[in-house]
């Protein structure tokens, strides 16, 4: 495999496990969101950020098989890579917390995608333009969602908004992972901070909320350096396919 070729699959899986994690992870909200309609909401949500990663994980099992004559599938890159290959954004693996943290979490993820999804409709790789298109129309509503909780909340009860201060606090220093550049992004993450931080500003600023002062910034799940948290998730996520593997349904 040439390196171009290896710097593309990277990309693609790097794109397909972050919206693999972070939809295991809001998957565990599936029966205890606080009312009905929003456990409907977070769990659509978690199905759509799983269609997108199979999406991805599909067109990478084609390259791969293509470049190393490979037998890979979507199963086998989700269920049998291990922690230190997975390239997952690291705020995705966090744990939930309470709702607060939840949504502001997806806030902020979304907010992110859909200005790297927009630049990829440009990419001259037609596959994964085609995908970005797509996911597009499902980001939106998920930006619609958040952004409306974190107002909510914020701009809520003494105690809502204190739970959003403490969201902010938790999750903050884990989103300057989005614009520290892997050698293999094929898109130029840093340049979409900018349009990102107005679109958060323009929200906090309705929420009553304010952002936090220049901090330290954890990065590392681009590389397959990750979180305690990843570890946990893989063990539940693969226990079934490792226990029995080609297990179907």
């Amino acid at each position: 495999m040439n390196k171009s070729s290896n710097h593309q699959i990277n990309f693609i899986l790097s794109l397909a496990d972050s919206t693999l994690i972070l939809g295991q992870r809001n998957g565990e909200w599936c029966a205890h969101g606080p009312i009905l309609e929003q456990d409907i909401a977070i769990t659509n949500i978690t199905l759509d950020l799983i269609g997108q990663a199979r999406n991805f994980y599909q067109y990478a099992a084609t390259l791969i098989n293509q470049s190393e004559n490979k037998n890979e599938t979507e199963d086998s890159l989700a269920y049998l890579r291990t922690e230190r290959e997975f390239k997952n954004l690291l705020i995705c693996e966090l744990p939930n917390g309470d709702w607060a943290q939840t949504v502001l979490r997806q806030f902020f993820f979304s907010s992110f995608q859909l200005l790297a999804f927009e630049a990829l409709e440009k990419n001259n790789d037609e596959q994964i333009a085609a995908i970005a298109t797509k996911s597009i129309k499902e980001i939106n509503y998920h930006i619609k969602w958040s952004s409306e909780w974190v107002i909510r909340l914020g701009d809520g009860t003494e105690e809502s908004h204190n739970k959003m201060k403490n969201a902010i606090e938790a999750l903050w220093n884990y989103t300057g992972e989005f614009f520290i550049p892997s050698d293999y992004e094929v898109i130029d993450v840093a340049s979409l901070k900018e349009n990102w931080l107005k679109r958060i500003k323009t929200v906090f600023e309705e929420a009553t909320l304010s952002l936090p002062e220049n901090t330290f910034m954890q990065t590392g799940g681009k590389n397959g350096i990750h979180t305690e948290h990843l570890g946990y998730i893989l063990a539940e996520m693969q226990s079934l396919q490792r226990t029995y593997p080609g297990a179907e349904w």
